[in-house]
């Protein structure tokens, strides 16, 4: 899934997104592994929020999004910071990565795995381009958030800019959710609408596929408080760490 027309409003309907928690955890992990520099890969971007942060610690970014929309409003943000010294956009799906060498870790936040039908094939991918010690550290929605909170329900979100109207409908296995957004520009009239489906994975099924691909779960606790798990969680947040090397492992693809 890439967001297109929604790329332009997502900041102004993720306004109550708490970023400096998330960089906070997030720079915290990487300390702790002793991951100060180099090279990170945020997969799935979007408008960079995440990735401008980390670029301004003294990271070099890799921004990877399917999504071209997403990545122009980056590279807006990034020349304003005039960031672009230390940033790399690539326009992928994180279901066939293919990057230019290795890096030192691989953040994804705000439910990015969720989007993918195919979530061993991009921890396969994130493995494959990691270095030995190397952490991912990402986040997903549970299967709480799926069937409790999203489920069959419908929310409205309105700003100055625009407004949305998102509609979800679970599907009778629980597997999937199927989303609609209706986006009305307030400045233009215009009216866009996209769909798109976020998958469920049970907490196993996770680390199931990190360990297939090299990865020691190390942690994982509550996306939002960043402490411990509850039964009525909505967000995981995961670090795992890198065994191997991949001419240690497996194949690529």
């Amino acid at each position: 899934m890439a967001y297109n027309e929604f790329a332009y409003f997502y900041d102004s309907f993720n306004g109550d997104a708490d970023y400096d928690a998330l960089y906070r955890h997030i720079q915290a992990e990487l300390d702790a592994h002793g991951i100060r520099d180099g090279i990170l890969a945020d997969l799935g971007c979007g408008t960079g929020e995440l990735t401008l942060m980390l670029a301004q610690a003294g990271y070099d970014m890799i921004a990877i999004d399917q999504s071209e929309e997403m990545l122009c409003v980056v590279r807006d943000k990034a020349d304003q910071l005039e960031l672009t010294g230390r940033l790399l956009l690539l326009e992928q799906d994180l279901c066939s990565l293919d990057l230019y060498g290795t890096v030192r870790g691989a953040v994804s936040t705000f439910d990015t795995f969720n989007h993918l039908p195919q979530l061993d094939a991009a921890i396969a991918n994130a493995g494959f381009f990691m270095e030995k010690g190397g952490v991912l550290l990402f986040d997903m929605n549970t299967p709480y958030k799926h069937r409790e909170v999203l489920g069959n329900n419908t929310f409205t979100f309105a700003d100055g800019q625009a407004g949305c109207v998102w509609s979800n409908r679970l599907e009778e296995d629980g597997r999937r959710v199927r989303i609609t957004l209706e986006i009305q520009d307030g400045e233009t009239g215009e009216a866009f609408r996209e769909e798109f489906c976020e998958y469920t994975y049970e907490l196993a099924e996770i680390r199931a596929a990190l360990e297939r691909h090299g990865f020691t779960l190390e942690s994982v606790c509550d996306g939002e408080t960043f402490g411990p798990l509850a039964a009525d969680s909505e967000r995981y947040f995961f670090c795992a760490v890198k065994n191997y090397t991949q001419l240690e492992g497996e194949d690529h693809g």
